[in-house]
């Protein structure tokens, strides 16, 4: 499941764009926070490590797909 879909799951009456702030929107509780980390590790099979938890990380599909990215086991 991509990032986008993970999310549209959640805001289905929204159509995010790529740099959309989803904790500026008010999307976000710390329960989702702890959800989309657990997505983000299940899905793509990547360890979120302490210094990964910055908000900027997360705060966009744009940022988060780069995070995916970059720790992808491929990209290293």
């Amino acid at each position: 499941m991509s990032v986008v879909n993970y999310l549209a799951r959640f805001f289905p009456a929204q159509q995010l764009a790529d740099d959309d702030d989803i904790f500026q929107l008010g999307f976000v509780t710390s329960m989702f926070a702890l959800q989309l980390v657990n997505f983000v590790e299940h899905e793509f099979g990547l360890e979120i490590e302490t210094e990964d938890m910055e908000l900027d990380n997360f705060r966009t599909v744009h940022n988060l797909v780069a995070l995916v990215q970059r720790k992808s086991p491929a990209r290293n």
